[in-house]
């Protein structure tokens, strides 16, 4: 599998054989959060398209697939995400049927129906456990002398 970064706001997924690799087009240009996100919908909808494929004796092995997205502001966010997908040997009969089927991706369903983000943190360790820590790191009297 392959995903290459056509732009800071594009990506393309290929079933190359061997190991996922994450390619740029020019050595400037980084992986970023949001290149994450479109390889996320990109793989979970071409994983759902090659099992439909598999199980309906579709060869999958040409299907490509790109994502691109735009963003929005206050906040800023991504507006909206567009997947579009090259099959040539999928019949022209079955492409209504492939797009259902991408639909079926868990990471599309996320997208259209957004979950619950919940955020936790801490800053400093609570008193008791800084106090725990330093009593446990430091050496026994018997080992000072």
């Amino acid at each position: 599998m392959k995903i290459t970064l056509l732009s800071e706001d594009a990506i393309r997924l290929e079933p190359i054989p061997g190991p996922m690799t994450i390619e740029a087009i020019s050595a400037e240009q980084s992986y970023s959060a949001f290149h994450m996100l479109a390889s996320a919908l990109a793989y979970c909808t071409f994983s759902v398209l090659y099992s439909w494929a598999t199980t309906t004796g579709i060869d999958a092995d040409d299907l490509v697939l790109e994502v691109k997205w735009d963003f929005a502001d206050d906040p800023h966010r991504v507006r909206g995400m567009d997947l579009s997908f090259r099959w040539p040997s999928l019949p022209d009969k079955k492409l209504n049927a492939a797009k259902r089927v991408a639909e079926l991706c868990t990471v599309h369903a996320t997208l259209m129906h957004p979950p619950e983000v919940r955020i936790a943190g801490t800053a400093a360790k609570p008193a008791a456990e800084a106090t725990a820590t330093a009593h446990t790191t430091r050496p026994a009297p018997e080992a000072r002398a």
